[in-house]
């Protein structure tokens, strides 16, 4: 069993109006920490100290999130769809967003293997030096050479 905190950073979103609600009912008050909307230099060190970023996004334009998480170490748990796992490759573990058994599964797949935690910290620095905003806009102009020349 897990005994730390669960952490939820940014503005609430839609559709979880009964949340509180439902945490007090299951007496999770202590367990569940809402800190709103956070600056960068404070998501980088929750990032850094996370035992797991989970990320269970159903849409996502880019996957921004879990890049910033794998700059930090951190392991992730994120989607099986949108972009996750084209940004996450395999430097993450994939859940179905809508099964909280299956998100709830890979959570504890961490917590329980060092090892594995270990090959996901490693891989996730591996996968976040891939991406570099210097190589988005290299590419990015590479595109627009080819298209005006055409």
């Amino acid at each position: 069993k897990f005994s730390g905190q669960l952490v939820v950073v940014g503005r609430r979103g839609w559709m979880n109006d009964n949340i509180e609600g439902l945490i007090k009912q299951c007496r999770l008050s202590d367990d569940i920490l809402f800190l709103g909307y956070t600056a960068d230099h404070e998501l980088r060190f929750l990032y850094a100290k996370a035992e797991v970023f989970v990320f269970p996004s159903f849409y996502e334009g880019f996957g921004f999130p879990i890049l910033e998480a794998f700059c930090c170490g951190a392991a992730v748990v994120t989607s099986t769809v949108s972009s996750c796992p084209e940004v996450a490759h395999d430097a993450a573990l994939m859940a179905q967003p809508d099964d909280p058994q299956d998100i709830a599964s890979a959570i504890a797949n961490i917590l329980e293997n060092t090892k594995l935690k270990e090959v996901l910290h490693k891989k996730a620095l591996q996968r976040a030096a891939e991406f570099s905003f210097r190589k988005t806009a290299q590419k990015t102009l590479d595109v627009y050479k080819e298209v005006y020349s055409s």
